[in-house]
């Protein structure tokens, strides 16, 4: 399996918990070590989505999937 399949595979993991609140998260790229993600719904504008993405999602795919090394967010929605 590709880095790109273990990246969806454990973003699904962490999808119920924001979806819980009204959010999503989509897969963006995977570019050096960096994973870049959208957040969607009632994330946009959020006053903690940075802790979502940082605490949530990056601490998630640094830990189980090797050559990860931080996550970006895309704010092209915003």
């Amino acid at each position: 399996m590709d880095k790109e399949q273990l990246i969806l595979q454990t973003i699904n993991k962490i999808r119920p918990y924001i979806n819980r609140d009204g959010g999503d998260v989509e897969f963006v790229s995977f570019e050096d070590g960096v994973v870049t993600v959208k957040m969607l719904g009632a994330c946009v504008g959020c006053a903690i989505v940075d802790q979502t993405v940082y605490y949530g999602i990056e601490t998630l795919l640094m830990e189980e999937i090797p050559g990860v090394t931080s996550v970006k967010l895309d704010m092209s929605n915003w």
